[in-house]
């Protein structure tokens, strides 16, 4: 069990918290991250691509000339995929392309990306962080005061104000622990966890 420095927003330490090693010093798998974050990214693809194939294509009933005897090579459609302005051949079309990896493997990676974060010291403990209005300014300050700027930061409950104080921060994003994933864990230089949230993570994944 590995001890982690708590603060609190003033950055000033206010206590211990007792990690899981099963979660926070898990071994790092590449492979498994790779895996979870290519998942991730194609359930995000739209997959709207489209062509139209030459029966797609507006025109072209009328034979252009005669099969025979012009000299020229038989041609049945000028919207044949030969021809300026016909169909596409083996185009996209709109597709599903998303997939499933195993819940176990989901859970390794998230083991993975935690315990890589931590052995980089890239992983900061909040005891709380009080947000009594709506207020970017205020937020923007406390993340000066830790000299963080590319930042998830992971409640264990809903905020409001803390939620729409940062919304308009480039490059810092809210999430609730139900909710990490390996892409966004990754993508992030700094994850903030609030206290509470270790626990429910640790529930999680342990």
């Amino acid at each position: 069990m590995a001890l982690q420095a708590v603060y609190d927003i003033e950055n000033n330490k206010v206590g211990e918290i007792t990690l899981d090693d099963r979660v926070f010093a898990a071994p790092v798998n590449q492979s498994l991250m790779h895996e979870v974050v290519t998942m991730q990214l194609a359930r995000r693809r739209s997959g709207t691509a489209s062509t139209k194939g030459r029966s797609d294509v507006r025109g072209g009933g009328k034979k252009p000339w005669r099969q025979k005897g012009t000299g020229r090579a038989r041609a049945g459609t000028i919207r044949s995929p030969l021809w300026r302005g016909g169909g596409i051949v083996f185009g996209p079309k709109p597709h599903d392309y998303s997939y499933k990896v195993a819940k176990k493997v989901r859970k390794a990676a998230l083991r993975s990306a935690l315990s890589m974060k931590l052995s980089e010291d890239r992983i900061l403990i909040l005891r709380e962080f009080p947000m009594e209005e709506i207020k970017t300014k205020n937020f923007k300050e406390v993340l000066d005061r830790f000299g963080l700027t590319k930042v998830l930061v992971v409640l264990d409950k809903d905020d409001e104000n803390l939620e729409k104080s940062s919304r308009n921060i480039p490059a810092v994003k809210m999430m609730r622990a139900e909710g990490i994933n390996v892409y966004d864990l990754l993508k992030y230089d700094t994850v903030v966890l609030l206290e509470p949230s270790v626990k429910v993570i640790e529930g999680a994944l342990s």
